[in-house]
């Protein structure tokens, strides 16, 4: 026996005003996996520059801790990794049916978790930048 639900159409966007931490976590989890995929090609290209030769590659990777938008995007990218990570273990407890009922509290939670551990982490990448 099948049932079937009226969701109505893609165009209603009265739907997307009712947002819920599930939504919220289906969006930051897409986001941040295409950051960390964007990174990841940046980082070959800085790779790359390793195959040339060893000095190239030291040139650059001084060049780019010279900067400081460098070191702020690496606490972004620590950002983004720390809770696409905590979200991904997240979503694997909730495929599995544990934790079900208060994926709402573990969504936050991984929030929590990931502002803190970035947060922490803060002074080890600024270090030496100003």
């Amino acid at each position: 026996m099948s049932q079937s639900y009226d969701r109505g159409t893609i165009e209603d966007f009265g739907r997307w005003r009712e947002f819920t931490a599930g939504m919220w976590a289906w969006i930051f989890h897409k986001f941040s996996g295409w950051v960390l995929i964007g990174y990841l090609f940046t980082h070959i290209a800085v790779l790359s520059t390793a195959t040339q030769s060893g000095a190239m590659y030291t040139e650059t990777i001084r060049g780019l801790e010279s900067l400081v938008a460098v070191r702020v995007l690496e606490v972004g990218l620590l950002a983004v990794a720390v809770f696409h990570i905590l979200n991904g273990v997240r979503l694997l407890f909730v495929d599995l049916g544990v934790g079900l009922e208060a994926q709402d509290k573990s969504f936050y939670a991984s929030l929590v978790v990931s502002a803190a551990i970035v947060v922490a982490s803060v002074p080890t990448f600024l270090a030496g930048a100003f």
